[in-house]
C-alpha cells in the first residue's frame, strides 16, 4: 500500500542534468530569469549603492529606464514570445537565435552601467535592436499564420522599443521634458501590452483552475479598453493633457468592471490566480491615478509611475512569471510556500515604495524597506525557478512545435 501511494514527478526532474538545448527552448526560460535577476540587481545598486551609478544616465534617470526597459518589457517579450508560441503553434525564437537575443540584452545592461559615451552608444544598440529582433520574429510567426486578432502585437513591441530610443536621446541631451514625456509613453505603451495579455489569459487561467467557474470575456469592453490605451497614448505624443485624461480614466476604469466580472471571491484560496487579480487591479487603479495627475490633480510626477510599475506591472509579473512558468515546464499548476512568499514581499514593497512618496519621517525606512523586500522577493523566484529553467521539461516531452504554421491556433496558456 505504501508503494501504491507514493507517486514520484514523471520525467525525475530532480536528477536530470541541465542542458543548453532546453534553457533556449522558448522565449520565457532565459527572458524570465534576466528580467528577475536584474529586477533585484538594479533595486539593490539604485537604493543600496547609488555612488556606483557613474554612468551616462546618472540617478533616476538610469533608474527610470532600467525598471521599465530593462526589466517589464524584458519580461514581456519573454512572455509575448512563448504566447506566440500557442496562438499560431509556431516558436518564434529558439536555440542559437534566442541566445543571441539574450546576448543583445546583456550587452545593453553591461553597457548602460559603464561610465564612458561609447559604451552607452553599443548599450543602446544593442537594446533596441533587442526589441526590433523581438518583433520582427513575432511578426513572423503571426502573420505566418493568420491569426488577425495579433497583428497589433507586435507593433506594440516596435512602440516600446521607438519610445525606449527617443528616451535614451532624450538622456543624452539632458532635455528632461522630453524625457519624462517619452517615459511616459513607454509606460503607456507597455500598459496597453500589460492590458492586452491579462484580459486574456487571466479568465482563461481562472476557469481551468476553479472547477465550475464561467467568467464572460468582455470582448467589446476589451476593444474600447486597448482602443482607449492607443488613444492615450497617441494624445500623450500630441501633448493634449484633455483627451489624455479622459482616455487614461476609461481604460483604468474598465479595468477594474472586469477584475470584478472576473468573480474574484472563487479564486481567494488559489495563490495562482490572486496574485493576477491584485495586479491587474492596481494596473486600473494606476491608470485612473495617471488620469488624475494629467488632470492637474496631483502634483508629484512619481505617483502615476509607481503605482504602476510598482503596484501594478510588478504584482502581475511575480503571478506571471510563475504561473506561466510552471505551466510551459509541465509542472503542478500549484503554488509552494516559496512562491507565496514572494507574492507576499512583492506586495509589501510596493505597499512600502507608495508609503515613501508620502512627505513624512519614514520615507527613507520606508523606501530601504521597501527594495529589501522587493530584492528578497525576485531572489527567492530565481532560487525556485533557476533550477527548473535549465532543465527540460518534467515529463521530458520534446516540443512538438513545427516550422510550418497550424491549421488552427491553439488557446493560449
Amino acid at each position: 500500500m505504501a508503494k501504491l501511494l507514493h507517486i514520484d514527478e514523471p520525467g525525475d526532474a530532480a536528477t536530470a542534468a541541465p542542458q543548453w538545448h532546453a534553457f533556449l527552448e522558448m522565449g520565457f526560460r532565459p527572458l524570465y530569469l534576466a528580467g528577475c535577476f536584474w529586477a533585484a540587481v538594479s533595486v539593490a545598486l539604485w537604493v543600496f549603492a547609488p555612488q556606483w551609478l557613474t554612468n551616462q544616465m546618472a540617478g533616476v534617470v538610469w533608474h527610470a529606464h532600467e525598471m521599465l526597459w530593462g526589466f517589464i518589457a524584458t519580461i514581456a517579450v519573454g512572455f509575448l514570445l512563448t504566447a506566440a508560441s500557442n496562438w499560431t503553434g509556431i516558436n518564434p525564437l529558439r536555440g542559437p537565435a534566442l541566445g543571441g537575443l539574450g546576448v543583445l540584452w546583456v550587452l545593453a545592461r553591461v553597457g548602460f552601467l559603464t561610465p564612458r559615451p561609447v559604451a552607452f552608444w553599443v548599450a543602446a544598440a544593442c537594446e533596441l535592436l533587442f526589441f526590433a529582433w523581438a518583433a520582427v520574429a513575432l511578426g513572423g510567426v503571426i502573420h505566418a499564420a493568420r491569426s488577425r486578432r495579433n497583428y497589433g502585437v507586435p507593433l506594440l513591441v516596435l512602440a516600446l522599443g521607438a519610445a525606449d530610443a527617443l528616451y535614451l536621446q532624450a538622456a543624452w541631451q539632458g532635455d528632461h521634458v522630453m524625457l519624462m514625456q517619452h517615459f511616459n509613453t513607454g509606460l503607456l505603451c507597455m500598459a496597453v501590452i500589460a492590458l492586452l495579455v491579462a484580459r486574456r489569459v487571466i479568465p482563461f487561467f481562472a476557469m481551468r483552475a476553479v472547477p465550475g467557474l464561467s467568467i464572460p470575456m468582455h470582448t467589446d469592453s476589451g476593444r474600447w479598453q486597448l482602443g482607449a490605451g492607443a488613444l492615450a497614448i497617441g494624445f500623450s505624443l500630441l501633448n493634449w493633457m484633455p483627451a489624455m485624461t479622459c482616455f487614461l480614466a476609461l481604460a483604468g476604469a474598465i479595468a477594474l468592471v472586469q477584475v470584478r466580472a472576473w468573480k474574484p471571491w472563487a479564486v481567494r484560496r488559489v495563490p495562482l490566480l490572486w496574485i493576477l487579480y491584485l495586479g491587474y487591479a492596481a494596473l486600473g487603479a494606476g491608470l485612473l491615478v495617471a488620469a488624475a495627475h494629467a488632470a492637474g490633480l496631483l502634483l508629484r510626477t512619481a505617483w502615476p509611475a509607481h503605482v504602476i510599475d510598482v503596484a501594478g506591472f510588478s504584482v502581475l509579473i511575480i503571478g506571471m512569471v510563475t504561473r506561466t512558468a510552471l505551466g510551459h515546464l509541465g509542472r503542478p499548476l500549484r503554488a509552494d510556500r516559496s512562491m507565496v512568499a514572494a507574492y507576499l514581499l512583492v506586495i509589501a514593497a510596493a505597499a512600502l515604495r507608495l508609503l515613501a512618496l508620502l512627505p513624512s519621517s519614514l520615507t527613507a525606512s520606508a523606501l530601504h524597506a521597501s527594495a529589501g523586500a522587493w530584492v528578497l522577493a525576485f531572489v527567492m523566484y530565481l532560487w525556485r525557478f533557476f533550477p527548473m529553467m535549465i532543465r527540460p521539461r518534467i515529463d521530458e516531452t520534446p516540443s512538438k512545435l513545427s516550422l510550418k504554421p497550424p491549421v488552427q491556433a491553439r488557446t493560449p496558456r
